[in-house]
């Protein structure tokens, strides 16, 4: 031991001798800082710096180090936030906190509502939720708030179905906080699932355009995803809360909503709630359109912190409609009851590679009825009610890795999707009357899906990399078969393999444009509907559709090509993209008979070979003078099923949106004019006998003023020009064949209260 102390000594000499060495020939003035998001606090990784001769890239903390030198400006540059200088003194100001917080660049399309236009990994665009947004009883309604979403419309109040780039219904994926999920318990899609999102606790929605986004499983078009509010922790607790309510003139329609929450050091609780009510609207030319409807929410959230490493978070929402009518349908929605739950656990790590963990399950209860008592049949020759369940479970677990630079995502997810259904058809007259016939629907029909994904983003000099995989097992089967169904479909349990992979690339193009490119090709398998649905009317025109269990899962091989431009008060993007379909899923008339006699007939979901989906989006937003501003975007599709040279069914025409904005008196006058032009669609589907559309413009106006921090009041006009028109996803009128009419001018006026 004696022997082995002096040349411990030795070295522990030597090594201070090395650390003072080297400490003196580093520059004395070297200073450092942390750049980090505005909204998220995560570092912003990547970040190009350029200092007088100094240049780099803030680290895999967010971190940047330089030396400093006096009367200089620093500059930078990111591809998701844009381009900045700071003068000399904003970077001492800096330097002295020791952070630089940044937001992401976004375009306010209006005074309440902002889309975010920004290339991130998965190119996407966000609405953040306002109180106007949060009023709304059908979250589908705020996707139009963009256009590249479109929705089909079957009421005039209620269930707005979105669609975008052309796909629709399962080929998108709609979740909430990337895991819950529900499903349509109505067979004709009276409840979406957009629709039992409660708004209440939404801050913001993502609008993640391609397959892409394999992170939150499969969306063959692309994936809707809701996020919800962060906790709001306080070292001295208290109380929060509010109140907002807006009345519509044109179908005297009432909303109100609200919450109240309890927080702490440790703890965010809350209640909340919503109610809305409405009757039938007048069109431009005064003709009344039926849409009476009652939508109504109510809820509980919590966000427990069990340690400095541990987040548990609980909601459960209560949602419930009531006499709706539908009347592009044979029957109205007379109830519909949704419990919906999850339960998410997040556990934090410090100084280490594995940065956060999450874990979250959820569950979503359908119970809906839809029949025609209703309406005013003379005769009536039967009545009609079909009562239908569905069952949403799930479970999602996700690990995020900060290797140096590259962030890396990883885990799985599982997801089961069940439904029950049986109509009923008492018959009133001719020669069944007084017998009822029932029919399975959908005949007790589940699918499971469980999956695994990876996506990483690396930094590599002026580019940034992403790099996406996923594989999902997806089993289907029925449990209840109608005998009918299985004469034509033997097979009632089929498993499915379904892998997807999506690459990109974007960088900066010089001082003021960037360029991204992202490949990808992803599989899906068929719905609930398109596998078991059991001659039932739900498709784009009266032919029952059959369900076929054999379908092949569909291919989308897509290419995005995005293009975007920032200087100083202007900003500006343009989407292009093209989908290249194998095995597209649609429906082609056979000679079955039909369940009931004046149907036209009888459709099944087939598989075709090849179609294709092309279009883009274009958006522009400038600053100009006095806080006034202004915005364009434009959205547009083409489909086509190269098997038969014709144009895919239920493509929306081109939609072309254009705001000037206002903001005065400290940011607390808000005002806008928005002009919509929707070009007419000529390109619709002989095999579907879908009918072309004309083109219509819409004139809005709206101010909003913050009376104090607690209360603030809006109104406006919509179609101020008292445009008579409909929207070519509108379904037609089940009993004239007459298109849904859009409300005429419309009134409204919204007061909101928060405290404190």
């Amino acid at each position: 031991m004696k022997s082995y102390l002096p040349f411990q000594k030795s070295i522990l000499l030597a090594m201070i001798f090395l650390a003072l060495s080297i400490s003196s020939s580093f520059p004395q003035n070297l200073k450092k800082f942390q750049v980090l998001d505005q909204q998220t606090q995560e570092p912003i990784i990547g970040l190009i710096y350029y200092y007088a001769s100094q240049k780099g890239l803030s680290d895999e903390k967010g971190f940047i180090q330089l030396e400093y030198e006096a009367g200089t400006s620093i500059h930078f540059s990111h591809i998701n936030y844009g381009k900045w200088t700071l003068d000399e003194g904003s970077l001492l100001k800096v330097l002295e906190k020791g952070v630089l917080l940044r937001q992401e660049n976004i375009l306010n399309l209006q005074p309440v509502s902002v889309i975010s236009l920004k290339m991130m990994d998965e190119k996407d665009q966000k609405i953040l939720i306002s109180d106007q947004e949060r009023l709304h009883h059908d979250a589908g309604a705020i996707l139009n708030l963009n256009p590249v979403v479109s929705s089909i419309r079957k009421s005039g109040a209620f269930a707005f179905d979105p669609v975008m780039r052309g796909f629709k219904y399962d080929q998108l994926n709609i979740v909430i906080d990337g895991l819950q999920s529900a499903n349509a318990a109505c067979p004709n899609r009276m409840d979406p699932p957009t629709s039992q999102i409660a708004l209440n606790r939404i801050k913001q929605i993502e609008i993640l355009k391609g397959p892409h986004a394999l992170r939150y499983g499969i969306g063959l078009g692309g994936t809707i995803n809701f996020i919800q509010e962060d906790p709001f922790f306080s070292s001295q607790g208290g109380v929060n809360g509010r109140f907002s309510t807006m009345y519509e003139s044109n179908g005297n329609v009432l909303r109100n909503e609200g919450r109240v929450g309890f927080n702490g050091h440790n703890y965010d609780i809350g209640l909340l709630g919503s109610w809305s009510k409405g009757t039938d609207y007048v069109d431009g030319d005064g003709n009344f359109v039926p849409a009476n409807f009652q939508r109504g929410t109510v809820g509980m959230f919590g966000d427990f912190k069990i340690s400095n490493s541990d987040l548990l978070q609980v909601t459960v929402n209560r949602n419930f409609a009531r006499d709706v009518d539908f009347p592009t349908l044979a029957m109205d929605l007379r109830s519909d009851d949704t419990w919906m739950g999850s339960l998410r656990h997040t556990r934090s790590f410090q100084g280490r590679k594995l940065q956060k963990w999450n874990t979250s399950g959820y569950f979503t209860f359908v119970d809906h009825l839809m029949d025609n008592g209703l309406r005013d049949l003379n005769p009536r020759m039967m009545n009609a009610k079909t009562p239908a369940n569905t069952q949403n479970l799930g479970a999602r677990t996700e690990g995020l890795w900060q290797l140096g630079k590259e962030k890396l995502y990883a885990g799985a997810d599982f997801r089961s999707e069940a439904a029950q259904g049986t109509r009923e058809r008492e018959f009133l007259m001719g020669p069944n009357a007084g017998k009822t016939i029932y029919d399975k629907v959908w005949q007790d029909s589940r699918i499971t899906k469980s999956g695994a994904f990876a996506s990483i983003h690396a930094p590599i000099g002026n580019y940034v990399v992403s790099l996406a995989g996923r594989l999902d097992v997806n089993n289907a089967q029925a449990s209840d078969n109608a005998e009918e169904f299985v004469q034509v479909n033997p097979t009632q349990s089929i498993t499915q393999l379904n892998p997807g992979i999506s690459a990109g690339i974007k960088r900066d193009l010089g001082k003021n444009f960037n360029a991204g490119l992202w490949l990808a090709s992803v599989k899906r398998s068929g719905s609930i509907t398109e596998r078991f649905i059991n001659y039932f009317p739900v498709g784009v025109d009266p032919y029952e559709m059959l369900g076929n269990p054999d379908l092949a899962s569909e291919t989308n091989n897509q290419v995005d090509l995005v293009f975007g431009f920032s200087k100083s008060k202007i900003t500006a993007e343009v989407n292009l993209f093209a989908a290249y379909l194998n095995n597209y899923i649609t429906a082609e008339k056979t000679e079955l008979k039909p369940r009931i006699p004046t149907s036209p007939g009888v459709r099944q979901y087939v598989n075709i070979d090849r179609a294709v989906k092309t279009g883009f989006e274009a958006a522009l937003s400038q600053a100009l003078f006095y806080g006034i501003s202004h915005q364009l975007m434009v959205a547009y599709t083409y489909g086509q099923n190269l098997v038969i040279s014709e144009a895919l069914p239920e493509i929306a025409p081109m939609d072309v949106r254009y705001s000037i904005l206002g903001s005065h008196l400290d940011n607390k006058l808000h005002s806008a004019i928005r002009l919509r032009y929707v070009a007419d669609q000529n390109r619709v589907s002989g095999s579907f006998s879908e009918t072309a559309s004309p083109r219509f413009t819409l004139l809005d106006i709206d101010v909003s003023y913050a009376v104090s921090s607690l209360i603030a009041i809006k109104g406006g006009a919509q179609n101020l020009l008292n445009e008579t028109y409909y929207e070519h996803l509108n379904r037609p009128i089940a009993a004239t064949g007459t298109p849904l009419f859009a409300p005429g001018r419309n009134f409204f006026l919204m007061v909101s209260f928060k405290f404190p």
